[in-house]
């Protein structure tokens, strides 16, 4: 993941959009946020609806199945 275009929200995580998500519409993607303790994924098109968080040992193991 390499776009780190996104901003900050309420809960003060640094968002950057997936360079693993691009489509045919740039719209379409996955933003993500990294902590020490987790790795929080949400739906770009709409940022006010929840996220979901993972363990960094089981991101790691996402990631590198991609």
């Amino acid at each position: 993941m390499t776009d780190r275009t996104a901003g900050r929200n309420d809960c003060g995580l640094a968002w950057f959009k997936s360079s693993f998500s691009s489509s045919s519409n740039g719209e379409d993607c996955v933003e993500v946020a990294g902590t020490p303790t987790a790795i929080h994924v949400r739906d770009s098109k709409d940022t006010r609806q929840p996220h979901m968080a993972v363990a960094p040992a089981a991101w790691a193991v996402f990631v590198a199945s991609c």
